[in-house]
């Protein structure tokens, strides 16, 4: 993870108490914008976290237009939250 964070030039790793999950976090929206969204068109991601990637690119975009600021703008991104990861089904 610090060797991510070093390429990336952005980020922090957080642990759990028993140090058994590692998180990379990043604190800045803009970061997410100018530097991950970018690496991870240009280099997409295998398998079906491509598909949550997606999700989560339609997450960030509602939060760039200020939706995520009503009531309407919230309950699509908790639709949208619902159906990555775990909750994905998949045909």
């Amino acid at each position: 993870m610090e060797l991510i964070i070093k390429f990336l030039g952005i980020g922090r790793v957080e642990k759990n108490i028993k140090g058994s999950v590692v998180n990379l976090v990043i604190g800045n929206f803009s970061d997410l914008n100018q530097i991950i969204i970018p690496f991870f068109n240009k280099y997409p991601l295998c398998g079906i976290k491509q598909l949550d990637y997606k999700d989560w690119c339609k997450i960030a975009n509602l939060i760039n237009e200020g939706k995520h600021l009503t009531i309407e703008g919230l309950e699509k991104i908790k639709e949208i939250k619902s159906g990555m990861n775990k909750g994905r089904k998949i045909l």
